[in-house]
Parts: structure tokens; C-alpha cells; sequence
């Protein structure tokens, strides 16, 4: 039996925390980001919580059996977030089947498109009676103060209300959030021209236009903003759609030409063990291995291939993939959940919750950002009324600010230090959103992520996007990784000296027999030569591995020994000259030699050579010209390492052979250690590639671990990055695609903090004494939305590499 490291599995056999999912509504900013997140670590049990503003999901780590997801979502809902558990196929309800998020985003998004219908109605309205000299002719009414009142009331009434609402709500539960800042903005407008409407004798000016042209112009950005996230989103909607629906299932097996009755049943309540009917044209229902027919299936999804791969009796097919030329029968080995597309999917939309660490400094700032701004917008208040104007008495307001002074108010109006100081708060509280903020990385996630899923490449999530950008060292493994993981037995010698093998037909079958035992690919070549051969193979006992170095067994009475030097000498066997001449000289070759002993007395050699798979020259020569260091790790013999790295074009000092499985970890562990000579405390930031369960520690240990899909379950489960199309070119691919996706995310936070740090002192009046210009109010709601749009704009960029 081969053994399993203990730390890989006892974490998943004895579980002390579960996932509960929530798609949780209500959520504007990065503030509201915070305060879910906030609500969520505040509930009793709750170990962990991670928010994503652009998919709307919450996903929170509990102790098991102790928070009710129904009780959670019930808070969240109080506390003005509406929410509900993500409920598993086998617990959907009516209920949750007419709250479907998509159907709910496209509520959303058409009550959006309303709004902003309405918005832009009263805005060409306002702009008309404002900026028009001919509608004075035709439209006399529209110059009048009174009917510029009747559009910001009926702006603030109609497509405003749920923002004022929404605001007022996040102020009193001391979790103010972006509809705080635009309906105090808009309110305190509204309210000063009012005053000045009705109490002609102050003097002041009436700017009715202020309220509708904010909100018109941030109704436009958030319409933009939904439209863009929702082509964010549209590679994981694709990934999802790939997912079958419907299966036939076969009443009773299909035997002797019989068929029995069928009946269609959704997708995921097909169970293992049971028959099912595939169609030509029809999608592969569940993974499962055909028991009848033969057929063609395009497995594209998975592989990128575009060929389809032929398919009869005992091959496997995949959920997802697409029967083309003929009808079959299958029987179901993974259902629902335990599917490969099934896993897939999940370990993309995990991926799009876990944040990076570029990531916390935003949410941090983002959980205080609105009390900031109210700061900030009160301490511009303050000076411009006490200070500022009587620094600058003669301070006019620029053509921006003063635009509706133009109405035919028939009132003298003056710009008094109350509504210079009035605007320019209104401008910062309006200018400073911490949206672009909360979507910055969230949506360039959503992108990268889902592009990299189509290309058959599993990125797990925010923070490897962001080791991998500062990745320089990758070390690959030999066997399986660069190499095929098929080799053939090219030697089988038998040693001249006193043998109880007779020859090497006698020793393959001995070996042959303790080889039966394990799986490794070795095993497999010695077992496939013995086949060839047509040798018999006779029976053993009490197998035993040791990763790494051999195995071992009882065959016909003897203790039968395989495996590399380290193995034969402890367990006492001596290796006398001759035998490590004849190792070395084919070991010379590139060859792996495989020690046979047979009860105390080494009985002969067995050399096996495995071949570079086809891309690992191009994948290697690719990752030298990124500026990356390549090495090369193996537990085989050193000379058989450097024959492969001969091949490959690597430096010798990059090559370390002869490392057990045990010590691998140890490996990774001292690359990454600061080096000596250089800056203190620098290290190498290394990803180990592998595929096999000897690789887990090291994937574990690496900052970043790549499996390739056809290894272990342990390797894929414990590595960061998962190749599904087993293309060493991917490993390529997917250090681009994440390099780009994180220079997305620099971007986005780059755009996001620029955009406010410039944006709030200019509508805070900081260039109004020297040059006259400030940023008005609505000028100040049109940055603001632009900045939300650019950056989800910005991500979605990332397509290009798509195609590229």
C-alpha cells in the first residue's frame, strides 16, 4: 500500500468548520462591503467572513452545527442587506426557486433602467429651461424658478427616494454607505434652494438643478456599472451553463439488446451506480464510464481540444462534455456535487471571494471612508464659511458653480459665504464615493478567474494572483511533470554472480509480482514489459512502499526487494562494484535503474526510461524568457535528472536530484529562505509544479502550487493553481494570465484612491482662490460615476487576453 503524509488527510476527516454561502442584496460600496462583513464576524460562532461586492456573495466559516444559515441571513436582512442561504440541490424550495439571483439581477438591472429613463426625462428638462435660449420662445414655462422646484421634487421623490431611503437607513444603523453622502448631497441642495425659493429676502441664489443633474448623472453610472458587472460575470455564466440539466435514466440495465423503460430526471438527482442513456447531441449528464454503445464526445470544456475523442466499453466521460456521432449508455461514478465540472465551478466561484492581500489596505480604508468624507466635507463647511471668505472676500464662483444663477428668478441673488461653503461640501460628500474602491479588485478577479477557468486553467483565488505577480523561482518535478509518467522498461539484467534468478525473464517476473502492489509509474512500466513479454506473473504477499525509495514483497517464499540503493542497504543488502558500475553507465543515459534483491543478495538491475513530454522544452524555454529561475527536482538518480535537464537546457546548478519525498518540502523550504549575500531578509517567492501524491508536501510548502489534473486528488486538493488540460504550456499561460489579472487589480486601486485624492480637494475649492475653478456638485456626481464605470471597465479588458 502507498502511504498518504497524515497532515494532507486527518484536516478533511475530521472537519471543525463548514462553509454557509449567502447571496446577500443591498450592497453599493466597498463601505457596505465592510459593515456585511462586520455584521457577519459579529455573530456568535462565526469564525471568518469574506464579502465580494461584485458577485454579492458572502461566503462565512463557521464551527459546524452552530450558526443556522437561516438565522444569519435573517440578521443580515435586519440589518438592511437582504439575504439568503445558498441552499444545495437537494434542499431547493419554491422559495428559493423564486428568489433565483439571476432572475433577481435582472429585476434589478430593469428597475435601474426605469429609473434612469425617469432621470434622464428630468434632466433634458432641466437642461433645456437652463442652458436653452430658444426654449424661452416656445417653452416660456420652462425658465420659471417654480418649475425647476417641480423637477428636483419629483427627482428626489421618484428616482431618488430609494437612494435618500437607503442612506437614512445606513446612517441610523451607524453603517453609512455611498446613499449617505448623494442623499445628504442632494437633500441639502434641495433644502438651500428651497430656503432661498421661499424666503426671497435672504438674497441667495436658487440652484434647483444641482439635485437632478446628481442624480441623473449617478443613476447613469450605476445602470453603466450593473451592465459592465454583468459581462464581468458572463465567463462564470458560461461556465454554469456548461452544466447539464436533464438525464435519461435507464429503469434497468441495458442487457442483451433489451431496453428498458426511461424517464427523464433532473441532472443532479442521478446517484452513483445507476444506468443512463446518452443521446447523440446530448450532454455527458454526470461523470460516469460507458457500459454500452460507442460514440464520439468533444470534450473541449475541459481540455481545449477540439478534436472529439472516440469513446466505447469502459472509458470514462465527463458531466459537461458533449456526446456527437453515437447513443450510449453509461453508469454514473460522480454525481451532483463530486462532478469534475461540478468542482470546477466551485473552485472558480471560491476563487472569486478570496481576496488578495493588496485588497485588505481598501477594505480597510473602505470601513471608515464615509465617516471620513462627512469629516471632510464638514471641515470644508467650516473653513470656506469662517475662513475662506474672509481670506478672499472678492472670491466669485467659476462658470461651473454658478451656472443656474442664469433662472429668471426675478430675485437679486448673491453669492453669500453659507452657499459657497454649502456647495462645496455637497461637492466633496458627492465627489468621494468608495465604490470604485470595493469593485477594484473584486471584478478583475471576477474576469481573470473565469477567463483562466475556460482555458482550462483553476486559479484558487485573489492572494495567488498576487504571489504569482511576484513569483521568480519554479521548480518543476521529473517523473510524471516534464516527463510523461510512461516509461518503458530499456534494460533487465541479471548479475553474473551466485543468483537465485535464472535469467531476466525470471527476474521480470519476480519484480513483475512485488510491482502489482503499487501504482507508481515505474510499477506500471515493469508490469506493462511483463505483459508484453507474455510472462506469467506470480503471487505475492505482504506488499509494503516506501515513498520515494521501494517496495517490497513475499514472492514464491522470498523476500523480494525494488528499488534505488538507499532502499537495498537498509534492509542489509550489499552492492558490490560491478553493480554500481553497470547502474552508473546506464544511469549515464538517462536512465532509472531499479535495484532487484532477492532474499539477502542483490539479483540484477532493471532500467527504466521515461520520455519529456512534447511541450516541456517550449514551456521551459518560455518561463527562462519571463526572467524566471527553472529547476528541476527528482528523487531519481542524479544522473538520470541531468540527462533531463540536458534535454531541456538547464544550468546544472538548478537541478537537484536524489531528494526523497519526505525532504522535498525541505527543499522548497531553503529556496525560499533569504539568500546570503543579498538584501536582508529578501527570499525567492517559488512555485513548485507536480503531480503526484509525493508532491503534495512540497506543493504545500510552495507559495504557490501547480498540479497538473491527471495527478492525485491530494496534489490538486493541496495546490493553488490547477492545470485541467495537463499542458506544461499552461503552467506559462497561467503565470500570464495572473500577472495580468493582478496588474488589472494595481489598477483598479491605483484609479480608485487617485481618483478621490485628487477628486476631493478640487471640490473642496482648493484651486478656487487662484484660478476660480471648483467642482460643482453635479460635475462632482459625474466623476464619480465615470470613476465606478472605468474601473469595472478596466477589468473587463482582461477579455483581450482571451483572445490573444
Amino acid at each position: 500500500m502507498q502511504l498518504v503524509p497524515k497532515t494532507n488527510l486527518s484536516p478533511e476527516l475530521t472537519p471543525s468548520t463548514e462553509k454557509i454561502i449567502l447571496d446577500v442584496g443591498g450592497m453599493k460600496c466597498a463601505g457596505c462591503v465592510k459593515a456585511v462583513e462586520r455584521q457577519l464576524a459579529q455573530y456568535p460562532g462565526v469564525k471568518n467572513a469574506c464579502v465580494n461586492l461584485a458577485t454579492e456573495v458572502a461566503v462565512v466559516e463557521s464551527e459546524i452545527g452552530v450558526v443556522e444559515p437561516d438565522a444569519l441571513a435573517k440578521q443580515l436582512t435586519a440589518a438592511g442587506f437582504p439575504s439568503q442561504p445558498r441552499q444545495s440541490d437537494e434542499k431547493l424550495t419554491d422559495r428559493t426557486l423564486l428568489q433565483d439571483p439571476a432572475q433577481q439581477q435582472r429585476q434589478e438591472m430593469l428597475s435601474a433602467r426605469r429609473q434612469l429613463v425617469i432621470a434622464t426625462v428630468l434632466l433634458v428638462l432641466s437642461g433645456i429651461g437652463h442652458f436653452g435660449n430658444f426654449s424661452g420662445a416656445l417653452l416660456p414655462g420652462l425658465h420659471n424658478i417654480w418649475f425647476h422646484f417641480g423637477l428636483a421634487t419629483a427627482a428626489l421623490l421618484i428616482p431618488g427616494r430609494s437612494i435618500i431611503i437607503d442612506g437614512w437607513l445606513g446612517w441610523r444603523r451607524n453603517a453609512p454607505n455611498m446613499n449617505t453622502l448623494v442623499g445628504l448631497g442632494t437633500l441639502t441642495a434641495y433644502i438651500a434652494s428651497l430656503v432661498a425659493l421661499l424666503f426671497p429676502q435672504l438674497g441667495w441664489e436658487c440652484f434647483f438643478d444641482e439635485p437632478v443633474m446628481m442624480l441623473g448623472f449617478i443613476l447613469l453610472g450605476r445602470t453603466l456599472e450593473k451592465q459592465a458587472r454583468g459581462r464581468a460575470a458572463a465567463a462564470f455564466k458560461q461556465l454554469l451553463d456548461l452544466q447539464p440539466q436533464v438525464a435519461r435514466l435507464l429503469s434497468k440495465p441495458k442487457i442483451a439488446g433489451e431496453v428498458g423503460e426511461i424517464l427523464e430526471i433532473p441532472a443532479d438527482r442521478v446517484r452513483v451506480g445507476e444506468w443512463l442513456q446518452v443521446l447523440p447531441g446530448d450532454k455527458i449528464p454526470v461523470d460516469g464510464v460507458v457500459v454500452d454503445g460507442q460514440t464520439t464526445i468533444d470534450e473541449s470544456m475541459l481540455t481545449g481540444e477540439s478534436v472529439p475523442v472516440l469513446k466505447q466499453n469502459g472509458d470514462t466521460v465527463t458531466a459537461g462534455t458533449i456526446n456527437q456521432s453515437g447513443a450510449i449508455a453509461l453508469e454514473a461514478t460522480r454525481t451532483g456535487s463530486d462532478t469534475t465540472l461540478a468542482q470546477i465551478v466551485a473552485l472558480v466561484e471560491a476563487a472569486q471571494i478570496r481576496k488578495a492581500p493588496v485588497q485588505k489596505l481598501a477594505d480597510t480604508i473602505a470601513g471608515y471612508f464615509t465617516y471620513g468624507v462627512l469629516t471632510a466635507a464638514l471641515l470644508t463647511f467650516l473653513f470656506w464659511y469662517f475662513i475662506g471668505t474672509n481670506i478672499w472676500p472678492d472670491i466669485a464662483m467659476s462658470t461651473g458653480m454658478d451656472m443656474t444663477h442664469h433662472l429668471s428668478t426675478k430675485l437679486p441673488t448673491h453669492h453669500s459665504p453659507l452657499l459657497l461653503s454649502l456647495k462645496l461640501a455637497i461637492s466633496v460628500m458627492v465627489v468621494a464615493c468608495p465604490c470604485a474602491l470595493g469593485l477594484a479588485t473584486p471584478t478583475a478577479i471576477l474576469v481573470g478567474t473565469a477567463i483562466a477557468a475556460e482555458q482550462g486553467i483553476l486559479i484558487k483565488g485573489g492572494d495567488v494572483l498576487e504571489k504569482v505577480h511576484q513569483l521568480n523561482t519554479i521548480v518543476f518535478d521529473k517523473t510524471g511533470t516534464l516527463t510523461t509518467g510512461n516509461p518503458i522498461v530499456t534494460d533487465c539484467l541479471v548479475l553474473e554472480e551466485p543468483n537465485p534468478v535464472s535469467n531476466s525473464q525470471h527476474l521480470l517476473q519476480l519484480a513483475a509480482a512485488v510491482e502489482s502492489g503499487t501504482c507508481h509509474p515505474l510499477a506500471t512500466a515493469i508490469r506493462k514489459e511483463a505483459q508484453r513479454q507474455q510472462l506469467s506473473v506470480p503471487s505475492g504477499d505482504r506488499f509494503y512502499t516506501e515513498p520515494g525509495l521501494g517496495v517490497s514483497a513475499v514472492v514464491e517464499g522470498n523476500l523480494v526487494l525494488l528499488g534505488n540503493w538507499d532502499w537495498l542497504l537498509v534492509h542489509g543488502i550489499s552492492i558490490d562494484e560491478t553493480a554500481q558500475n553497470t547502474a552508473q553507465a546506464l544511469a549515464a543515459d538517462g536512465k532509472t535503474v531499479v535495484g532487484v534483491a532477492v532474499g539477502e543478495k542483490i539479483a540484477g538491475l532493471i532500467a527504466v526510461q521515461d520520455t519529456l513530454r512534447p511541450d516541456a522544452k517550449l514551456a521551459v524555454d518560455n518561463l527562462h524568457r519571463m526572467g524566471l529561475r527553472v529547476m528541476l527536482l527528482s528523487g531519481d538518480t542524479p544522473a538520470a535528472a541531468f540527462a533531463i535537464a540536458e534535454q531541456l537546457g538547464l544550468n546544472p546548478n538548478d537541478v537537484m536530484a536524489g531528494v526523497p519525498p519526505a525532504k522535498k518540502a525541505d527543499v522548497i523550504k531553503s529556496l525560499q529562505a533569504p539568500e546570503i549575500g543579498k538584501i536582508p531578509n529578501s527570499q525567492s517567492v517559488v512555485a513548485m509544479v507536480g503531480d503526484g501524491i509525493n508532491d503534495a508536501p512540497a506543493l504545500s510548502q510552495a507559495d504557490i502550487g501547480i498540479a497538473l489534473h491527471a495527478g492525485t486528488d491530494v496534489a490538486m486538493e493541496t495546490a493553488d493553481i490547477v492545470l485541467m488540460r495537463n499542458s506544461l504550456t499552461d503552467v506559462v499561460k497561467s503565470i500570464q494570465l495572473s500577472r495580468a489579472t493582478f496588474n488589472t487589480i494595481r489598477q483598479n486601486l491605483f484609479w480608485a484612491f487617485a481618483y478621490n485624492t485628487l477628486g476631493i480637494p478640487l471640490a473642496a475649492g482648493i484651486l478656487l482662490p487662484s484660478l476660480h475653478f471648483v467642482l460643482n456638485p453635479a460635475g462632482a456626481a459625474a466623476l464619480m460615476a465615470f470613476s465606478s464605470v472605468s474601473v469595472v471597465t478596466n477589468s473587463l479588458l482582461l477579455r483581450r487576453f482571451a483572445s490573444s
